[in-house]
This record gives C-alpha cells, structure tokens and sequence, in this order.
C-alpha cells in the first residue's frame, strides 16, 4: 500500500446506491471489498488516464476506474486525493473473456448469481471523478512549476530513496556508512589490517587443511612436535610462563552470516598470537604444552549430563544456537573440549611445580557458561574446569578473579555454595540492565557460602583505570590476601579495554598489567590466565601481550599514588564494602576510610546546598518588618540568644 500517513489518510467510505456522491460508513459495516485498498500512482509522462501500480505493472484502465493518486514532495507531507465517477450507474465493464458487462441489466435477473457479479459492483460503487483527477494533476503542474530551485530539476516524484551501503570495521565489527573512512567507534581505517598477510594466510590454511581432515574423519589428538618436546623439557628456571593454544579452536565460528559479524570470532586469537609473535614471546620466551580434550568426566564435574550431551550434539549439525547469540557448528563442541582440556593441563601443571604460570588462549569463552546452561557465547565453564584439575593436582583453595565487563554468571552458580572457591568479580551491572544482569553487591553467596561471592559492580560505563585500581587497593586485595588461595585462576576478558564494541569502558593495556601485577603477590606467584571476551583486535591483543609480559616476570609502571576514582565508582565500593565487612575483617578499616574520603569530597558541597535552600526560603521584607526576628531565626539561622538590641 502506499497510503499516506493516518494524518493525511481518506477515510473509508462505500457508495450509497444514489449518484450524488460518498455515504460515511463504519468500518464493521464494510463488506464484499467495497473499501478501496490499492493506492496507484500517476504516470506523468503519459495519458492521465494512465496508471502503474504498486506492483509494478502498468495497465490503462478506463475514466472512472477507481484511485489513489499518491502526490509527495521533498517539502511537504504526503496528501492522497480520491476521485469518483459521476456518471450513470449503467456502466459497462469488461470480464476476464473480453465480453462487455451491463451491470444494471444482469444484476437481479432471475438465475444469476449475484456473488459473481461482486468484482463489476465493486468498481462500479468505487468509481472516480475524472474531473477531480484533471484538478489534482493541474495542482501537481503547479506545484513543480513554483518550485523553481535549480537543485531539485532532476528530482522525480517517485523515485526511491537511495539507500547509503554500509562497511563493517575489522577491528570490531560495527557498522559505518560507506561515506566514511574511518571507524565511528575505534578510529581504524576501513582498510585495517592487523595481522600481518603472511601470517594471516599461514592461518588461513592451516584452517583449511583442519576443515579437510575432519570431513575425512582424520582428526586425532595432536602430538607434540620434537620443537613442542624440547621446549617442554627446558628447565622452569629458564621459562617459567606455559602457553595453551590450539589452532582447532579457530574452526568454531557462526556459519551462517546475519546482518551484522558476530564479534566472538577466529580473529581474536589469530590477533593475539600474531601479536606475541611479534614481541618474540610465544614461541620464545613462553613454552607450549600440547592440547588436550577434555574428558565426559571432567565435563560433568562442574555441568550436567544433559548439558554435556547438548553441546556433543552441535556436532551433528551445520549450525545450532542455544541461544539468539550463542552460536555452535560442527567443530564447536570440538573446540569447546580443547578450551577445557588446555585450561585443566595448564592448572595441572601450575599445581605441580613444571609452570609457575600460564595463559590460555582459549575460545569459545566459558564464565557464562553454567550448571546447565549455555549462554553468552559460552559452552563449557573453562575456568570451573580450571578449578577441579587444581583441586585434583592437591589446591585446597581456589581464587578466581574474573575482570571482565560482564558478570561471570555461570562461575558464580557452579561455585555459590563452595567455601573452598572465592570467586570475585568486576563488572558494569547498572542496576541489573547490562547483560547478563546478576552479579549485584547483595549477591554474596547461598546455602553456608555467604561472603564467597565478592562482586563490584560498576553503576554505569566508561570505567576506566582508576576505578579498577582503587577497587583492587581497597576492596580486592584484602580480601584476597586474607582468604589465602593456593592458586589464583584469572577470568580475563578484556571487553573493558576502550575501544571494545560491547564494554564501553576506558581501561587500557597498562591498567590490565597492574592489574595482574598486584595479583602476583598471590598464591605464590601461582596463578593461571584464561581468556574471557574482549571483541576489539587491537584491543585484546595490546591487553594481552601486556599480561604475559607481567607472567614473564617484567614489572609494569606502577599507577599513581594519588589517583582517585570516580564518584560512581567510590560509592560502588562503599556499597560493597558495606556488605563484606561483615563477613571479611581486612575490609573494615578501608570502609571507615571511605566513608571519611566520601565525606571530604561531597558531603561539605550537599551541607552546603542544604544551607543555601533554607537562605532562599521566606519573603525577603520581613527582614525589616515586625517579623524581623523570625525571619532570622528560621532563615537565616541566627539563633535568638545572640541577636543584638
């Protein structure tokens, strides 16, 4: 249809039977398609009985053919003008065989069937005045002969808007119209290219070449290579930072296109190994252990069987989504056990003394993932997986830190009620509207595991650096060092760096290496890096070529001694604070010195505003009337005592 607006709409209208014109009827009343419901558009160029219709095909129709003549202009709203004929009732029409129909003559002749008559009365009842139509195409002459603007003289009256192509960044997937260079959200160049080409075409076949050999069943676990066997043995004094990394894991990708690139994709990890390549760190400085998959029995540890039975079944299947987001191909459920089975050898490895820590370059993520549920990207909880290999390998406690943007929903189900697992979190929640909308202050844990469960959540976005710092000096920190954990296991996502398409937030790679600087401090050094989200390339791959280079034992600048947060972020902390300190005593004392620095920065300036509402209040003459000394005391808050004589 291409009616105008309901503003400017004709109304619905049907014949009365008599030639002096429309009866108003209501719209329940309308039968045997008396509305007129196609809307036709004057060809110009022609004769002005000439139509073509909305779908596109022309046809001459006869004077008092029934129309909607669709007049628009760039300058003004769209107007619809309805014609009728009003000529005899006794109009001829021809039927589909070519044969001319007098409708008066047929119509109620004994043995017709009326119901067929319906098209020919229907035209007849919707007829138009041709002399209505001479009036709207001479008032659409004028139209266009007045508006003289030289820019307008090639515009058409229904030419279709052009529709502006659009490109999407590959740095972080957002769209931009074609008629801009430059990234509206991270700056890149539409022609960004952060991996360099040889090395992406080494990527390129060697995914191509794993895609063949599972098509021919040829699959097997991987053996270490001699170069992989020699590195392993190198004494840990000389390296003591383990690398996991499988190049299945980059088969695991959204098969069929939508209108926008899902940002949990291949590119992420091909970005951070072609950036520690580039740094000479992996392979180099950081020893490789060979990828493993994941057991049933480790699976089920932290899922269910149905879960682990759904994810199994993806395997089966071109494409499958557990969820709008949460994406799965025939190489996902493969992909899931080598993110799983990586991060349990290297917690394995940690424990036992051949690693003193280790990052695993693993996808799709896991902390979404839970008991039971797929979700967020995420299939298998790694890091929950993580946790039992510690467990096994003799940790009796367990700290995971999870920094990423979004709240680690399914690690802190899996863990809730544990007391040997503390599992603290920082994360935008905004009163529950940022996905996946747990993870507030009050959730501390259920079932005897209350104050396990330590989350900080950021009341709005753009948190940057300050905040994260301050947060881990007074709330982090203390609590971490007072459970004593014997390996600290990091949910890395590093969706909160700036530039990231769905964090929003400001930290930068230096803020994530003081970060995992201060946790150092932790477990002996002991501790395990698994990646979590983070969707810009640049991004995540600068964030985590600045952690392994803290694994490595290089000491980043430290922040500012006077660095204060922002006003959102210390009252999140007084928040938080104000809970835990019930159930942890190291916090205690930075609660008191907030609520003082709290006092400092903004309780003066609310006083003060409080004063200057009660000076405002009150007729002004009564400062030198008779109640003189009300409006003093009660305004102007001079006490009686000390008024003068």
């Amino acid at each position: 249809m291409t009616y105008a607006p309901e503003s400017v709409h004709p109304e619905k209208v049907e014949h009365s039977g008599d030639q002096n014109g429309w009866k108003d009827k209501d719209k329940s009343e309308m039968s045997n398609g008396n509305v007129i419901e196609d809307a036709c558009k004057p060809n110009l160029d022609g004769d002005k009985n000439s139509y073509v219709e909305n779908d596109d095909q022309e046809e001459n129709l006869p004077d008092g053919s029934p129309h909607d003549i669709c007049l628009t202009s760039e300058r003004s709203l769209s107007t619809v003008v309805r014609v009728q004929e009003n000529g005899s009732d006794n109009a001829i029409y021809h039927s589909e065989d070519g044969m001319e129909v007098n409708i008066s003559e047929i119509e109620g002749t004994p043995g017709v069937d009326n119901v067929g008559l319906a098209p020919f009365r229907n035209r007849r009842e919707q007829s138009c005045s041709s002399r209505r139509l001479e009036e709207a195409l001479a008032l659409y002459e004028q139209e266009l002969l007045e508006d003289d603007d030289e820019d307008d003289k090639d515009w058409l009256p229904f030419r279709r808007f052009a529709v502006q192509t659009k490109w999407f960044c590959t740095n972080c997937t957002m769209a931009n119209f074609d008629d801009s260079v430059y990234c509206d959200l991270c700056g890149e160049h539409r022609n960004f290219e952060l991996i360099p080409a040889k090395m992406l075409g080494k990527f390129e076949a060697s995914r191509e070449r794993l895609e063949a050999e599972s098509k021919n069943d040829a699959v097997t676990l991987p053996s270490p290579t001699p170069s992989m066997l020699e590195e392993s043995s190198t004494s840990s004094f000389h390296k003591r930072t383990a690398i996991g990394f499988d190049e299945r894991m980059m088969l695991h990708s959204e098969i069929k296109m939508k209108s926008h690139p899902h940002p949990e994709r291949p590119d992420r990890l091909q970005a951070i190994i072609a950036s520690l390549t580039a740094s000479g760190f992996f392979p180099g400085k950081c020893f490789p252990i060979p990828a493993r998959e994941a057991t049933y029995q480790e699976l089920a540890m932290v899922h269910t069987s149905e879960h682990v039975d759904a994810v199994e079944l993806t395997s089966c299947n071109i494409s499958s989504y557990f969820t709008p987001d949460t994406y799965a191909n025939r190489h996902s459920a493969l992909a899931a056990r080598l993110a799983a089975g990586i991060c349990a050898d290297l917690a394995t490895a940690i424990m036992t003394g051949q690693a003193q820590n280790g990052f695993a370059l693993v996808r799709p993520p896991g902390h979404h993932a839970g008991v039971k549920d797929s979700m967020g990207f995420c299939l298998h909880n790694n890091a929950a997986v993580a946790v039992m290999a510690s467990r096994a390998a003799g940790a009796k406690k367990v700290l995971i830190v999870d920094w990423d943007v979004h709240h680690g929903n399914g690690t802190q189900e899996i863990f809730d009620s544990d007391k040997s697992v503390l599992y603290i979190s920082l994360h935008r929640h905004e009163g529950g509207h940022f996905y996946p909308g747990s993870g507030a202050a009050s959730e501390v844990g259920t079932f005897g595991g209350e104050g396990y469960s330590v989350n900080i959540p950021w009341k709005c976005g753009g948190v940057g650096d300050n905040d994260y710092n301050f947060a881990f000096q007074h709330a982090v920190l203390p609590i971490a060092y007072q459970f004593a954990s014997d390996i600290t296991i990091i949910s890395a996502g590093f969706d909160a760096a700036k530039g990231d398409p769905l964090g929003c937030c400001e930290v930068t790679p230096a803020g994530f290496a003081n970060m995992t600087q201060m946790l150092s401090g932790l477990s002996n050094g002991k501790m395990l890096v698994i990646l979590e989200g983070g969707y810009n390339l640049q991004s995540i791959s600068s964030s985590a070529t600045a952690v392994v280079k803290v694994l490595l034992g290089d000491n980043p600048d430290p922040p500012p001694q006077d660095t204060q947060p922002s006003k959102s972020g210390l009252k999140t902390l007084l928040e938080v604070l104000e809970i835990q300190s019930k159930y942890w005593s190291s916090v205690r004392e930075h609660y008191l010195q907030l609520q003082l620095h709290w006092q400092a920065l903004y309780g003066r300036k609310k006083r003060k505003i409080i004063i200057r509402r009660h000076i405002v209040k009150g007729p002004v003459w009564w400062k030198w009337g008779r109640k003189r000394i009300v409006y003093e005391h009660w305004f102007a808050r001079v006490p009686l005592r000390k008024r003068s004589s």
